[in-house]
């Protein structure tokens, strides 16, 4: 009995105070709320905002939840605003970058990650080293470049640079193919397969995850480039939906119908909104594994 009594008392000693991991919970499910609303603040005005009639937009009190919805401001921003054109030639830029981003960024991660050569480190370096380079820096003679080459007022340079790979995203492989085993690659190498080989039917299927999340900051960000197309592109027929967006607000006869500029930006994230939730799974995973090992 007494040692019994004894061993009861040294689990109680070692169990932590009663209700302190629940109120540690409940606090840390408070903040999150708390900064979960403070995020949707923006997005929840756009909502309310899109569906309201001119004069209820800036009521006081404000009207959240609008009366009577004025569905018809989505039908009147998608036809006076050329939304479906704006929409093909985004999905023409974010579809086409994010190809050239994952396939060189790919390729330029593999040799860093796995073939050996002469000063590969010191170019690993350097090439993380361009990152702290400013986009202003560099902004003016890249422009001067390419009307030199006579790339302005189209997607070229928007698309095309992308083929020397993304630092960023290079990093970002290096280290998911340096998770892999290399007896993988060394049993393909026994069985006569090349660099080539190994790298497209051992690599690549392995690196999923972290191709999507490649994939999807490439496709997120060329979707919200505003000064890039605002820089190169001239011609209204070929813009973006970000600099589509710009044209919209600034136009004479949408000056100051905010309740038809809020339909047609919360269109514009609509989709971003779906494919965060599509692809949230494969992200985290992504994002968990390349930092896996440096």
């Amino acid at each position: 009995m007494n040692m019994r009594a004894l061993s009861i008392l040294r689990s109680d000693q070692k169990r932590p105070a009663f209700g302190a991991d629940q109120v540690l919970r409940t606090i840390t499910f408070i903040v999150l709320v708390i900064l979960s609303c403070i995020l949707l603040f923006p997005l929840a005005w756009m909502l309310s905002t899109s569906l309201k009639l001119p004069s209820d937009v800036f009521t006081i009190p404000i009207q959240w939840f609008p009366h009577p919805i004025a569905w018809d401001n989505y039908a009147h921003a998608v036809q006076d605003f050329p939304f479906w054109a704006f929409l093909g030639n985004t999905l023409f830029y974010c579809i086409s970058d994010t190809i050239l981003v994952v396939a060189s960024s790919a390729i330029s991660a593999y040799a860093f990650a796995r073939l050996r050569w002469r000063g590969r480190e010191v170019v690993f370096v350097i090439m993380l080293a361009t990152m702290m380079i400013p986009f202003p820096a560099t902004m003016i003679p890249t422009y001067l470049i390419f009307k030199w080459l006579g790339w302005l007022n189209s997607f070229k340079p928007l698309i095309l640079p992308d083929l020397t790979a993304s630092p960023f995203y290079v990093f970002l492989l290096r280290q998911f193919f340096m998770t892999i085993p290399n007896e993988l690659s060394e049993a393909a190498f026994v069985d006569g397969a090349s660099h080539l080989r190994v790298f497209w039917q051992i690599m690549l299927p392995l690196a999923k995850p972290a191709l999507l999340v490649v994939a999807i900051f490439t496709f997120t960000s060329d979707w919200n480039n505003f000064l890039g197309p605002l820089i190169y592109l001239n011609d209204q027929s070929k813009y973006t939906l970000a600099l589509g967006l710009q044209w919209f607000q600034g136009s004479q006869w949408h000056g100051a119908h905010y309740e038809l500029m809020m339909a047609a930006a919360l269109l514009m994230t609509l989709p971003m909104v779906v494919l965060f939730f599509v692809a949230q799974k494969y992200f985290v995973q992504g994002i968990t594994m390349t930092g896996s090992k440096g």
